[in-house]
């Protein structure tokens, strides 16, 4: 039966895409190309310059995209005469040409004739354009996938990791074939203008997305794409609760689809706190005997159908990988479009790359590198949970139990990756006494200790304990 397997080849015989090539592959095919509608674009570009190398680059095509390496040279030449405003005609072209040892790459003097005269309209411009961009995608798909069968054969260590790369790989051609047209000035203006008009109103205008807490919201703008929001606390001091609360504010009121990875919690527990939590139920009362209301029954039944009928997804693997997280949020993106990832919580995940095997730090920096790089590339906000040392309850004074952003495990990274850091705390935790912990009943407090685009400071909150749930603003009189 083994003898039926042929041995892949160590080393792909695919081309470098980046500097053009018309190489074959192993059975001596011919790669895709489109020869001719590259021609068509170098005369357009020719013919005229200003219109037309201009919008080549709007069109983000570059020297990669050509199939025969004389175009390519040309190309990448034309993008550098025209960047430095220099006016590109033929006669001047070969002269700087040959100045710079090009002539004969590009195919002498007789091919650049041939060329000026080969498309006599530049009317098919876009539509050959995007015959070259096609060709330039089945070609990257045939390298990335002849490196892979390499790779594979060659039964590498660490799997989980080759199979990132694949996908990454795989998913940045997506990327690179996808053209995001800049705004127009009329679409700035009028973006600007109606952001001018809900201030007038009295609206409240957010960059980002709006996390329900207000206060929080004013001060970081909202949660915005690319960003990395650390919430970090210790132990039973509500970070999944405050967690799950956005989440809820994202998901179920503003209908943004959603994901979660959950390391410690079940998928069940995480839906009954979101559940009873929405329906301002204290589903806790029941083991005491209680019997709910008619109304507290319809909030219950009407909180479920909400949460049925939304785009939240959950993901209970305990202790996860940095790359199995990656690839699951990647596919999540491209299905669903998520809009915002919820992580709980840093510490409890893994990288099983062979540097982070002897060092927690080094483990830690990768996990929280990940996640950031993750949110760039998803171009979505990633709120992940991390839990902190011990030094709140090492301090004394006023000062017990406030936490600080040195207070992080393995803060090195941690800091330095995230966008936003939110450290929750709540002093009821550390009263010494029956009457100090009623007066401090429901008080709250999320420090924003880091804000990269914004201003920091104290957000005052109130914890509704039974209900496992953060409201904006310090606590009421009638709460108290």
């Amino acid at each position: 039966m083994a003898e039926s397997f042929k041995q892949a080849p160590k080393k792909s015989n695919a081309p470098n895409l980046q500097q053009g090539s018309s190489e074959v592959d192993d059975v001596t095919r011919a790669l895709p190309h489109a020869v001719g509608p590259e021609k068509s674009l170098l005369s357009t570009m020719l013919q005229d310059p200003q219109e037309y190398i201009g919008g080549a680059i709007e069109e983000k095509l570059t020297a990669g995209h050509f199939y025969l390496p004389n175009h390519s040279t040309l190309f990448g030449f034309l993008i550098e005469l025209f960047e430095a405003g220099v006016e590109v005609e033929l006669v001047s072209l070969v002269q700087r040409l040959l100045d710079k040892g090009l002539l004969e790459k590009v195919g002498g003097p007789g091919y650049l004739t041939e060329l000026y005269t080969y498309a006599p309209s530049p009317g098919h411009f876009h539509h050959h354009l995007q015959h070259v961009k096609d060709k330039f995608v089945l070609r990257a798909i045939i390298r990335s996938s002849n490196e892979a069968v390499a790779q594979a054969y060659e039964a590498p260590d660490e799997v989980p990791e080759l199979l990132d790369s694949v996908e990454q790989a795989i998913l940045s051609i997506r990327e690179s074939a996808e053209t995001t047209q800049a705004q127009t000035l009329k679409q700035t203006v009028e973006e600007v203008m109606r952001n001018f008009q809900m201030l007038l109103s009295k609206e409240k205008v957010s960059a980002g997305i709006s996390t329900g807490f207000e206060e929080l919201d004013r001060k970081s703008g909202g949660l915005k794409p690319g960003e990395m929001f650390v919430i970090a606390a210790r132990p039973s001091m509500g970070k999944t609760s405050f967690m799950m609360n956005i989440v809820e504010h994202v998901c179920l009121d503003q209908g943004k689809p959603c994901m979660v990875f959950s390391c410690e919690m079940s998928s069940a527990q995480l839906v009954q706190r979101l559940l009873f939590a929405r329906a301002k139920f204290a589903v806790s009362q029941l083991s005491r005997g209680y019997s709910p209301k008619k109304q507290e029954l319809e909030r219950v039944r009407n909180s479920s159908i909400q949460i049925v009928n939304s785009k939240l997804f959950i993901d209970d693997t305990a202790g996860i990988s940095i790359n199995e997280l990656r690839a699951k949020a990647r596919r999540k993106k491209r299905d669903e479009n998520i809009e915002f990832i919820a992580i709980d919580y840093l510490q409890l995940m893994k990288s099983r790359t062979k540097q982070a095997e002897n060092s927690r730090e080094r483990e830690i920096a990768e996990i929280s590198g990940g996640i950031k790089a993750l949110a760039k590339e998803l171009g979505i906000p990633i709120l992940i949970l991390a839990q902190l040392n011990r030094g709140p309850e090492g301090r004394t004074g006023k000062s017990l139990g406030v936490p600080r952003m040195s207070d992080l495990r393995e803060s090195g990274s941690i800091e330095q990756d995230a966008d936003l850091v939110g450290l929750l705390y709540r002093n009821k935790y550390y009263a010494e006494n029956e009457e100090e912990r009623a007066a401090l009943e429901g008080k709250a407090e999320l420090v924003l200790a880091k804000n990269r685009n914004g201003e920091t400071g104290a957000i005052p909150l109130t914890f509704i304990e039974e209900l496992m749930r953060f409201e904006t603003g310090p606590p009421s009189e009638e709460q108290e």
